[in-house]
C-alpha cells in the first residue's frame, strides 16, 4: 500500500510539472506575440493584462538542473538569440544575396527538374539558389563594429525584461542578453560557431561583451546598466538585431500526422521552388538541434503536441523569416551545454524529430561526414572560438563530457544519414 501511494504521488507531482509546462508555453506565445505585434491567435485583449516581466523562459528554470561551479566561466549571465521586430528604425535589413537573378528563380513555379538527387540529397541546382545568408565575410565585419562602436541606449525589446535593446552610435541595433545563468551564454555562443562548423548560415552575428561602466562602449548607458542591477564586468552576448522578420509555421511534411521528408514524398515535385528551399533550410535545422540538443524550437512543440493537438500550426519558438523566405535561427541558448544537461527529459523528442527527415543539403552533410571521420569536434570549435572570440577564456569551453556528447551525436547523426543512403540511395 505504501508503495501504491508513492507512485501515485510520484504521478501526481509529474502531472503537475507537465501542466505548469504548458501554460507557461501558452502565456509565452502569447506574451512574445504581442511584443512582436503579432496577432493572437483566438484574438481578443486578454494578453494586455499580463505583467510586462513574465519571462518568457520560465519553464526551463522548472526543468534545469543546476550546473555544478566552474573555475573557468567569467560572469554568470545568460544571453538568448531572441529578436524582438516592434522596430525597424535605423536597423540595417537582413544580408542577402543581391543576385538578381537567383532572387527571380526563387518566386513563384520554376521547373528545376528533380528537387532530389543522389537518392537523398537536394539537388545541386535547387541548393545554388539558397541565398547566402550571413557570410562569414559580412558576420567578420559586424563583429569589428560591434565590438569598438560605443553604446548609447539600453531599453526593452529583446524579450525579457532582463536583456535589453542596445543602440550603438551609428544608430544600428543588437540584443543584449542578461538572464540566468552563465550555461546559456555559453551555450548560445558555442552553438554560433559551431554553425560556422557546419556552413549553416541562419544564425545572426554575435559577439561577447563585457560589462563595464567606466569603458567607452558602456559609459553612456553607466546609469541604466546600475538601473537594471546588470554585475559590472560580467560577460553577456550581443546580437545583430533583424528587423523587418514574421513568425514560421512548421511545414506539412515534418509534423507528426504526415510520413515525414523523404525522396519518395510525391508532394516535393509540386512545391515551388521558395518552398523547396524553406524546407531545405529546415532540414539544416533539424540536423542543427538535435547536434545540439536544442529543445527549445521544434522539438518542444512536438512534446506540447500531448496537450495541445494544434500546436504545429502555430509559429514555431525562436523561428523567424526573412521577406524573401530566409529562415533565421533565434535564441540558440538552450543548445549544447544547458540541452545536453535536461538530455534524457528531450532525447525521444530528438530522435523522434531526426528520423523525420531523409533529405539533406550535401554540403552540410559533407561537414558532418568530415568531423564524425577525424573525430575531432573539440578541437576545431575550440579553436574557433578561441580564434574568432577575444572573451572566450572568461566564458570557458565546453567540459570534456560535453564535448564528448557533442562527437557522439554527430557519429549519431553520420549513422542516420547513412541509414537513408542505405533506404533510399538506389531511387
Amino acid at each position: 500500500m505504501r508503495a501504491f501511494s508513492a507512485n501515485l504521488f510520484a504521478l501526481l507531482f509529474l502531472c503537475a510539472l507537465a501542466s505548469v509546462f504548458y501554460v507557461w508555453s501558452a502565456l509565452e506565445n502569447r506574451l512574445e506575440r504581442h511584443k512582436r505585434g503579432f496577432p493572437v491567435p483566438g484574438g481578443g485583449s486578454s494578453h494586455h493584462g499580463l505583467p510586462v516581466d513574465l519571462s518568457a523562459k520560465t519553464f526551463r528554470a522548472l526543468l534545469a538542473v543546476p550546473a555544478a561551479q566552474r573555475p573557468h566561466l567569467g560572469g554568470r549571465l545568460e544571453a538568448p538569440n531572441l529578436t524582438d521586430q516592434t522596430a525597424s528604425a535605423g536597423n540595417r535589413d537582413y544580408h542577402v544575396d543581391g543576385d538578381n537573378k537567383r532572387s527571380a528563380l526563387r518566386e513563384g513555379l520554376v521547373k528545376l527538374g528533380s528537387p532530389v538527387e543522389d537518392g537523398i540529397f537536394w539537388s545541386e541546382r535547387l541548393e545554388g539558389l539558397l541565398p547566402a545568408g550571413f557570410t562569414e565575410e559580412y558576420a567578420r565585419a559586424w563583429r569589428e563594429r560591434a565590438r569598438t562602436h560605443r553604446i548609447v541606449k539600453l531599453e526593452p525589446g529583446c524579450g525579457r525584461i532582463s536583456n535589453q535593446l542596445a543602440t550603438f552610435a551609428d544608430g544600428t541595433k543588437a540584443c543584449v542578453r542578461y538572464g540566468i545563468n552563465a550555461d546559456q551564454v555559453q551555450g548560445e555562443t558555442l552553438t554560433y560557431y559551431l554553425a560556422s562548423l557546419l556552413g549553416i548560415t541562419n544564425l545572426p552575428p554575435l559577439i561577447l561583451s563585457q560589462l563595464n561602466g567606466d569603458g567607452e562602449q558602456w559609459a553612456a548607458v553607466r546609469t541604466r546598466i546600475g538601473g537594471l542591477q546588470w554585475s559590472d564586468r560580467a560577460v553577456v552576448s550581443l546580437t545583430e538585431w533583424i528587423s523587418n522578420l514574421t513568425g514560421v509555421v512548421t511545414p506539412g511534411p515534418l509534423r507528426q500526422e504526415s510520413g515525414g521528408l523523404h525522396p519518395v514524398l510525391p508532394e516535393l515535385w509540386s512545391k515551388t521552388t521558395a518552398e523547396l528551399l524553406e524546407l531545405m533550410q529546415w532540414t539544416d535545422l533539424i540536423m542543427f538541434d538535435y547536434l545540439t540538443a536544442n529543445f527549445d524550437r521544434l522539438v518542444s512543440n512536438l512534446f506540447s503536441l500531448q496537450w495541445d493537438s494544434r500546436v504545429m500550426e502555430r509559429d514555431t519558438n525562436n523561428l523567424l523569416k526573412t521577406p524573401r523566405g530566409d529562415l533565421v535561427f533565434i535564441d540558440n541558448e538552450a543548445g549544447l551545454v544547458h540541452g545536453f544537461r535536461v538530455l534524457n527529459m528531450w532525447e525521444k523528442y530528438h530522435n523522434t524529430v531526426l528520423g523525420s527527415v531523409c533529405v539533406f543539403r550535401k554540403r552540410t552533410v559533407q561537414r558532418v561526414a568530415e568531423l564524425h571521420r577525424r573525430r575531432d569536434a573539440r578541437t576545431r570549435l575550440l579553436e574557433l572560438y578561441r580564434d574568432s572570440e577575444p572573451l572566450s577564456l572568461e566564458l570557458g569551453f565546453l567540459s570534456d563530457e560535453h564535448a564528448g556528447i557533442l562527437q557522439d551525436r554527430i557519429d549519431r547523426l553520420h549513422r542516420h544519414i547513412l541509414h537513408c543512403k542505405g533506404k533510399y540511395g538506389q531511387l
